[in-house]
């Protein structure tokens, strides 16, 4: 049961020319796409999809490049780009069946999450953003020493085969350091899913770094060009981060309220994973959310 999130069932859906992704699929009601983050899959939403399915259509793909999902050669900056990666995910509720649907999205989930409610905020009703800043305000937030904290961001910009290299010589190494430095409570991703991550990681190094490496071109582009047109998400929105603002010395509400005209920003005290670490606040914050 740890490697399944209960009351759904899995199954392949063709979003792209040549491209599938791994879904579980759950429960009845409105349409709930859950996406997961890095270095994770779909599983991370395990708990709170289980509760959730008592009242909604609950989605939780791999996104592209990760878990069981297809993994596309990057053969452009737009192969992994949040807006292409957003497209999917658009697609992939229409091919379930539902032409809108709630969006939340974890890490680099939300940054799928984020592109989606721009470009599509006729498909999105509500949005929940886990853990993460707009791209833009993400690499000004990282000054100084204290920004060491998102070494593996600078390293995955880096020109192709460089970072893949040298994640490739030791990727349980370099992906198991996160699962161990972002959460507070080990028991809180037990042994068969931290299995499921890595191995799911270790598969999948050229496209996360592939994600990755939009975030420092592509995607920043399509932000800066967003943020200086003035656009903003319509639908009511949901931040929840660890206080990052304190660590790093931002106001994450002041960045945050610039990209959204309904907003609802708070902290957590759990760590990094914390749809698996407190899910129970994290249900209470969606569904909240899903209220407005």
């Amino acid at each position: 049961m740890d490697t399944v999130i209960p009351g759904t069932t899995t199954r392949r859906v063709s979003v792209a020319e040549g491209v599938e992704l791994n879904v579980a699929v759950g429960g009845h009601g409105p349409a709930l796409v859950l996406l997961h983050g890095f270095p994770q899959t779909h599983l991370m939403w395990r708990h709170v999809a289980a509760d959730l399915t008592a009242d909604h259509t609950v989605i939780c793909p791999d996104l592209r490049g990760y878990g069981d999902s297809d993994a596309p050669e990057a053969t452009g900056p737009h192969t992994y780009s949040k807006r292409t990666m957003a497209a999917d995910v658009v697609a992939l509720a229409h091919a379930l069946g539902h032409e809108r649907f709630a969006l939340v999205g974890h890490d680099r989930g939300a940054l799928v999450a984020i592109r989606a409610g721009l470009d599509h905020p006729e498909t999105i009703t509500h949005l929940g953003i886990l853990d993460v800043l707009p791209v833009p305000q993400m690499w000004e937030a990282l000054r100084g020493v204290q920004g060491a904290v998102g070494f593996h961001l600078y390293l995955m910009a880096q020109e192709p085969d460089l970072p893949e290299r040298m994640i490739q010589a030791a990727p349980d190494t370099f992906f198991g350091h996160f699962l161990d430095l972002w959460g507070r409570d080990p028991e809180a991703i037990p042994a068969p899913v931290r299995r499921a991550y890595l191995d799911a990681c270790r598969r999948n190094v050229p496209s996360i770094v592939a994600d990755y490496r939009a975030s420092a071109g592509i995607d920043l582009e399509h932000d800066l060009a967003d943020q200086e047109a003035g656009h903003r998400l319509s639908m009511p929105v949901t931040v929840l981060q660890q206080d990052w603002g304190a660590a790093l010395g931002y106001d994450a509400t002041a960045l945050w309220r610039p990209w959204a005209r309904d907003l609802r920003h708070a902290t957590v005290d759990s760590g990094h994973f914390m749809a698996e670490e407190d899910p129970a606040l994290i249900v209470k914050e969606l569904r909240d959310l899903l209220r407005r």
